[in-house]
């Protein structure tokens, strides 16, 4: 189909992808794990969320593109385009926006323990899980038990994800004879550092049968679950932080009818008092030119339009010069982080 110049401008919505009128609330209130909802159940914030800006992060000085760069490939005649922009609240509880929400934390949490690991060593993935009789407490006296019993066991810096409630398909189901679907059972899932790290345990012999004698994490845990009933266990090594936190966010659970809940928190060495991260802005550059990369509307096939959109980092041929306009002058800013200072062990994360 043909569209006309003001509908090539219209803007494109996750609406328009999915099939999803954008005048229907995806209203999650009914999705409740006791006092908790799911990530992305919320209602949708306004009508731009998920909607395509009409604009992209690029650069179309083809004039300082004909050039062929070490990788063999020709540039000539061709603009450059790092990514499309579109407009997201950035709200969790939102059911268009939380995914984009996800990835913008994960960074961050990929950024930090990054930081941190320099430090502290591995990052491992942990989960501690509350007894039933804790369900009924309130998030941040949930949240505050968990990291004091965290420390005790000798998490010295994590972040902290909640998740309320747990998913099993329909094979699993069948074969443990419980019901599918979601169930609640409060948990949360932990990134960041353990004291002496992990590799003791993880390569241990006698994993499933520890020496009593042994002060390895596992052997600690176990005792602590005995006093407790708070279980607590490692998973494998992360191939990915930044997967991984993606991951665990995208099933998060929010507290029910907080006003501005948040998900991550951290405490220990790697918490904001402890651990100063500064950020810095840099100019982002086209790789092939080298020039600031800037802000630009294209007008032209639409077809050619979903293209870019979709198709990440890529180049497109100037094929008019009309196809192409400056949105704004002001070069594309990228956020970089370093540490200025770090705490380390001390009495109050032992």
């Amino acid at each position: 189909m043909v569209r006309s110049y003001e509908q090539r401008l219209k803007p494109i919505s996750v609406a328009d992808i999915v099939g999803q009128s954008e005048g229907e609330p995806l209203d999650g209130s009914s999705f409740l794990l006791g006092s908790f909802e799911l990530v992305g159940h919320g209602n949708v914030t306004n009508g731009t969320c998920g909607s395509f800006a009409n604009l992209f992060y690029g650069c179309d000085r083809v004039e300082l593109h004909d050039k062929i760069t070490l990788d063999g490939v020709n540039h000539v005649g061709n603009v450059y385009i790092s990514r499309a922009i579109f407009f997201s609240c950035d709200k969790p509880s939102c059911p268009i926006c939380y995914r984009s929400w996800a990835s913008r934390e994960a960074r961050s949490i990929e950024t930090r323990l990054a930081e941190g690991s320099k430090h502290f060593g591995q990052v491992e993935h942990l989960m501690i899980s509350l007894p039933m009789s804790d369900y009924g407490l309130d998030i941040e006296v949930i949240r505050e038990k968990v990291i004091k019993l965290l420390k005790a066991r000798g998490v010295v810096g994590a972040c902290l994800i909640p998740h309320g409630g747990r998913y099993t398909d329909p094979v699993k189901a069948r074969r443990k004879g419980i019901a599918k679907g979601w169930r609640l059972s409060v948990h949360f899932h932990v990134l960041g550092f353990i004291l002496g790290g992990y590799s003791k345990c993880r390569n241990c012999k006698h994993k499933w049968d520890c020496d009593p004698s042994c002060n390895g994490f596992d052997a600690r845990v176990w005792k602590a679950y005995q006093a407790d009933g708070y279980y607590t266990r490692v998973f494998g090594k992360r191939e990915s932080v930044f997967k991984t936190a993606q991951y665990l966010l995208g099933h998060a659970t929010l507290q029910r009818n907080s006003v501005r809940s948040h998900v991550v928190t951290w405490f220990g060495n790697v918490a904001y008092r402890k651990m100063k991260v500064t950020v810095e802005m840099r100019k982002a550059v086209c790789p092939i030119c080298q020039q600031d990369l800037l802000m630009l509307r294209y007008k032209g096939l639409m077809l050619d339009m979903w293209k870019l959109i979709y198709g990440g980092s890529c180049e497109v041929p100037l094929k008019e010069e009309t196809d192409w306009s400056l949105a704004e002058k002001e070069s594309v800013w990228e956020r970089y982080v370093r540490s200025d200072n770090y705490g380390y062990y001390d009495d109050s994360v032992m």
